[in-house]
């Protein structure tokens, strides 16, 4: 397994709370707020743990054109399907939240498995061969267990920051933005869908960062689309799995498309 070699960057992770009921949804309202004050719980925990983390101090390094090469990647392509077959080293990982001994992140059986066993880990793994501009980003995760946790895509992702799209195995999804030099997020959008199949389930999600329009698709159903966000241009892709209160958390990503969008 590979450690990036930059700085950990610490963040404080937002899980925004809905309190409009889903379109289409036929839960009562005992079940819903019970849900609703769960993830309030992780919240709090999550805000705790990461409160004494201290904020990076390294100055960003510049990116230019896209796709451009922050690596040595000439054989590297900058849009196909990855099929997890075997290890790749321009995919490489990041803690914001945790300890390496908390998880593994290994390539078994044609998926890439992320396996964490303690409470308040959030592991990242991003395609390091290119900086992108515009870009799509598809991918089928398996969660193994019916725990809630964070399954989450990243895109423009640089030392500044980066956009996330984060799906809880609730029911419940958010839109961020990370600004690495004051260490904050800032919630673009949050809700919930019931497109989303909680539990023990697949799903197929995507994001789409084109221009200054963010775009979450779960399931091949339109989440919520987002205009006028351009503050970062370019950068990394990559995923994610964060653990709240109930471990261990596995989900097992069987494929991941990097294309146009």
């Amino acid at each position: 397994m590979n450690t990036r070699n930059i700085k950990i960057w610490i963040a404080i992770v937002l899980l925004a709370v809905v309190t409009v009921a889903c379109g289409g949804s036929t839960g009562g309202n005992d079940d819903q707020a019970a849900n609703l004050a769960a993830t309030q719980q992780s919240l709090e925990a999550t805000q705790a743990a990461l409160g004494a983390q201290p904020a990076p101090t390294e100055p960003p390094a510049p990116a230019t054109e896209a796709p451009t090469e922050p690596a040595a990647a000439e054989e590297a392509p900058a849009f196909y399907t990855e099929e997890f077959d075997s290890p790749n080293d321009l995919w490489t990982y990041f803690l914001m939240s945790g300890e390496d001994s908390d998880l593994s992140i290994v390539t078994e059986g044609g998926e890439m498995v992320f396996d964490i066993e303690e409470e308040q880990v959030f592991a990242y793994l991003t395609y390091d061969a290119y900086y992108y501009e515009d870009v799509r980003i598809d991918t089928s995760a398996r969660n193994l267990g019916s725990n809630n946790n964070n399954v989450s895509l990243v895109c423009r992702e640089t030392e500044d920051g980066w956009y996330e799209f984060n799906i809880a195995n609730n029911g419940l999804y958010s839109i961020l933005r990370y600004d690495a030099n004051i260490n904050e997020y800032t919630l673009l959008y949050n809700g919930g869908s019931t497109a989303i199949k909680t539990g023990k389930a697949t799903n197929e999600y995507t994001a789409i960062c084109d221009g200054d329009t963010l775009s979450l698709f779960i399931n091949g159903v339109e989440a919520r689309t987002i205009d006028h966000d351009n503050r970062y241009p370019e950068g990394r892709v990559g995923i994610s799995v964060s653990s709240f209160e109930n471990v261990p958390v596995t989900v097992n990503f069987e494929w991941l498309t990097i294309s146009e969008p």
